[in-house]
């Protein structure tokens, strides 16, 4: 497998009038990777990812995606170069079945003249496969997802960014608020990820949530890098401790 960064940010900055809420960051996703992005609340995260996933735009700075300069400025043209993103509080909407949600904006119709008529059936298959193949409890594609738990649900949101062919998915807290058993379920769902060759950011300021399962740690503090290690070179107890120093740049 070619080693080519599936992402690469260089010297990107976000600024929200005198607010600088991303500075000079440096950020390389290799393929068939889990980097757990860490850092307390406010420390440039979300702000990060939404401009890897389309959500706003960077001040300054370059990004790449499988080795060419990208403009990312929509969600639709994250979407269409294979990065999809699972928010914690917007992952679906729980009103509507399984199947839906998977295809939630980009239904699958079939045509009639000028007709198009939602392919009800081929996306029922569709879901009730892809939620087997993840070990997902839903027993029918016509299953409300408000009735799912809260592992469940994030499965959907992974089943939907699985069945369109990610490159990257980007969890944003995917285990905020879950049971033990449900944030084992995430955490199942992420190696099974891994193991269709999607590279994962998983946003998280609890890092003992995503510590099993991360290949690589970045820490941030004020909006800027203050650490990356691999897990190999590292321990919980380190990563901990460099959580708590505070905007500290410690890998210059």
């Amino acid at each position: 497998m070619s080693q080519e960064p599936i992402l690469e940010m260089r010297d990107v900055h976000k600024w929200f009038g005198n607010i600088h809420a991303v500075a000079g960051v440096d950020l390389t996703i290799k393929p068939n990777e889990v980097v757990g992005l860490v850092g307390d609340n406010g420390a440039g995260k979300s702000t990060l990812i939404k401009m890897i996933s389309g959500v706003l735009e960077p001040t300054e700075g370059e990004i790449f995606f499988e080795g060419e300069k990208v403009n990312i400025s929509s969600v639709d043209k994250a979407r269409n170069l294979g990065i999809e993103t699972v928010h914690q509080t917007q992952a679906v909407a729980e009103d509507r079945s399984v199947a839906d949600n998977i295809f939630l904006g980009r239904e699958l119709v079939n045509s009639y003249g000028p007709l198009n008529v939602l392919d009800r059936s081929e996306m029922r298959k569709i879901s009730n496969r892809l939620t087997k193949e993840l070990g997902l409890d839903i027993p029918s594609p016509d299953h409300e997802v408000r009735f799912c738990s809260g592992g469940e649900r994030q499965g959907v949101a992974i089943a939907r960014a699985m069945y369109f062919k990610a490159r990257l998915v980007i969890l944003d807290e995917p285990t905020t608020a879950l049971s033990v058993k449900g944030r084992d379920q995430v955490l199942s769902l992420v190696k099974h990820m891994k193991g269709e060759d999607i590279s994962i950011i998983f946003i998280t300021h609890n890092i003992h949530h995503v510590y099993p399962i991360a290949d690589r740690f970045v820490v941030m503090s004020h909006g800027k890098v203050t650490k990356e290690v691999n897990k190999e070179d590292t321990t919980l107890e380190e990563i901990e401790g460099l959580l708590a120093q505070k905007g500290e740049v410690v890998n210059e």
